[in-house]
């Protein structure tokens, strides 16, 4: 029986900047820059698996998919739900950081009132959660998740950890760059948007499929926070500033639903 060695970073980069120079090349004869990646992107493998290949379901009564759905409860977000670093007994290892933006639509204005959801792997790239087997050292002081509500001018704040990279397997010596990941929630379940935040300057960037299925460069850049020292605390922590946008020809790239 044989085996298929596994893809090198070499041959993954050949294909991101096919794909790349392919999608530049759209736009320059006239196509729109793409507002989302393809779902079939070949350098992200598992994308080629799992994308749908049947057309999309009509759902002819959106009200009746909510009412068999999940709902929201009715727990009160605290502040200590948006504070990653304060929920165990003792003090997470790591960089602790501010992260912290405002939720706008197309025009501008901010979106309140709306729930924001985080998840993250902790300071040494790994999550608490049974998948995650990699060799890195779990920390009994971080589970990595966290939520607020918006205010009135749609600005959400969190105290975290900066999360590792890790490895993921989707070809040789693969390694996904430091990101949070961030939920936003409209009225109901199936008013969901999922995307990540990325951190400046980090070398990872050119060598990873998700982030670069996104093959316009100005969507790309839209995902990576800007390091604010403004909003950075003597002693304490380093802040990020990073707003995201639900619609329109400035919105954050967010992941299909279906395909999550």
């Amino acid at each position: 029986m044989t085996t298929t060695p596994p893809l090198t970073q070499r041959q993954i980069s050949a294909e991101i900047a096919a794909a790349r120079e392919a999608a530049a090349g759209a736009v320059t004869d006239g196509a729109p820059a793409p507002a989302h990646p393809a779902r079939d992107f070949p350098p992200y493998r598992s994308s080629l698996l799992r994308h749908p290949t049947q057309p999309l379901v009509s759902v002819a009564d959106p009200e009746a998919v909510e009412l068999h759905g999940p709902v929201f409860g009715t727990t009160d977000v605290t502040e200590l739900d948006a504070d990653l670093t304060r929920q165990h007994a003792g003090e997470p290892l790591g960089e602790r950081i501010t992260v912290t933006g405002r939720v706008l639509d197309r025009s501008g204005r901010p979106v309140t009132g709306q729930l924001v959801e985080l998840w993250q792997a902790n300071a040494s790239g790994r999550y608490a959660h049974q998948r995650d087997q990699h060799p890195a050292p779990l920390d009994p002081n971080f589970t990595g998740v966290g939520r607020c509500l918006t205010d009135g001018l749609g600005r959400y704040r969190f105290t975290t950890i900066k999360p590792g990279a890790y490895p993921w397997r989707n070809h040789e010596n693969a390694w996904r760059p430091a990101h949070i990941h961030f939920s936003l929630f409209g009225t109901a379940f199936t008013q969901r948007l999922v995307t990540q935040m990325y951190f400046p300057g980090d070398p990872l960037f050119r060598y990873d499929p998700i982030l670069q299925s996104v093959t316009d460069p100005a969507a790309r850049a839209r995902l990576v926070a800007a390091y604010d020292h403004e909003l950075s605390s003597p002693e304490w922590s380093l802040g990020y500033r990073w707003d995201l946008v639900l619609d329109g020809p400035s919105a954050t790239w967010t992941e299909p639903e279906e395909d999550r």
